[in-house]
């Protein structure tokens, strides 16, 4: 299957249509190259399909286990400098 040719677009046709841009590769999905004078400076990809889900926040919740207390002090107060004056 072929690829979809990269468009490219001068940087300042892109800053004065970036909203209309990065609507049109949002819609389509075909990247686009920003050049200055001729010269790549920026690629824009469509988002990837991990990047669009739904619930990210809370997604790793019940992942982690905690191993142990994470209130108490992670050693006795005489072991401290400040503590033994």
């Amino acid at each position: 299957m072929p690829s979809k040719p990269i468009e490219t677009i001068a940087i300042s046709e892109f800053k004065a249509t970036c909203l209309a841009v990065l609507e049109r590769v949002r819609r389509t999905g075909t990247s686009i190259v920003v050049t200055k004078r001729g010269e790549p400076v920026a690629q824009i990809n469509p988002p990837s399909v991990a990047s669009t889900g739904e619930a990210w926040l809370g997604s790793m919740a019940g992942t982690a286990t905690l191993t142990d207390d994470l209130i108490a002090p992670a050693s006795a107060t005489n072991d401290w400098d400040v503590f033994s004056a």
